[in-house]
């Protein structure tokens, strides 16, 4: 009797490059998102079409996307009214960081530094402006640390779809999807990564969504934090044989 035919298993393909979020992931969000929001609507009236706890809500659930998107929704289709929106919010953000300052996640930038002696590039990803993005990294002074940095209008679309996570392997010259690791703090950054056929896709616990949400996205790891990435990924035995110790 013939043996039923198995495949076999794939072996680990070792991590190239590592996708991260900024706000909630190595950025520390602290409230600062829903406010801006809140002075975008306020100065636009994009949201008043729904109930503000409604649209609260809708801005919590897509933490992470486009906020062009986000917009969109709320402006119940007008793109001229999300485009007004969108700029009021990225001036409102600006606004905020300039009042409040910018702060990282605790060990966020000695956890990149640590991704890069293992021989790894650094991209982040973020659903805001270049304008807002590029502040946010001069803010925390990270502009020689990592190597690339990606909004949605880089990439073509913002989260869920994959585009920021292939742009970063095809600017980086990552040789393969599977050598790819996406990490954030939402349902959005795992399903981009999921969709983009990343190898390894983490939710960290320090920003909007939980274990349980994280989890259903499709998240192979839930970590605490950013600083917690290189050792799963050891773990996971998906750092080269050289740099494999955290």
């Amino acid at each position: 009797m013939t043996a039923p035919f198995e495949s076999p298993t794939p072996e680990a393909v070792p991590v190239e490059v590592v996708v991260l979020d900024m706000a909630g992931t190595t950025v520390r969000d602290d409230g600062v998102v829903e406010s801006a929001f809140q002075r975008a609507a306020e100065r636009t009236g994009v949201a008043d079409r729904m109930p503000w706890d409604d649209a609260l809500a809708y801005v919590r659930d897509t933490m992470g996307q486009s906020k062009i998107d986000v917009f969109t929704y709320l402006a119940d289709g007008d793109v001229a009214a999300a485009h007004r929106a969108t700029a009021a919010f990225e001036e409102a953000y600006a606004e905020i960081v300039a009042e409040q300052g910018v702060t990282p996640i605790a060990g966020a930038a000695d956890a990149i530094q640590g991704l890069k002696d293992a021989g790894l590039a650094v991209a982040l990803t973020t659903g805001f402006a270049p304008v807002t993005r590029d502040a946010l990294i001069d803010g925390l002074g990270w502009r020689g640390l990592v190597d690339l940095a990606l909004s949605p209008v880089d990439a073509g679309r913002g989260r869920p779809a994959p585009d920021l996570v292939l742009t970063a392997l095809l600017r980086t010259g990552t040789s393969s999807v599977a050598a790819v690791a996406v990490a954030g703090d939402t349902v959005s950054d795992v399903q981009s990564g999921r969709r983009a056929g990343a190898g390894f896709v983490a939710g960290v616990l320090t920003g909007a969504h939980d274990v349980r949400a994280l989890t259903a996205a499709g998240a192979d790891a839930v970590l605490s934090d950013v600083t917690a990435l290189r050792g799963s990924l050891a773990e996971h035995g998906l750092l080269g044989a050289v740099t494999a110790t955290p």
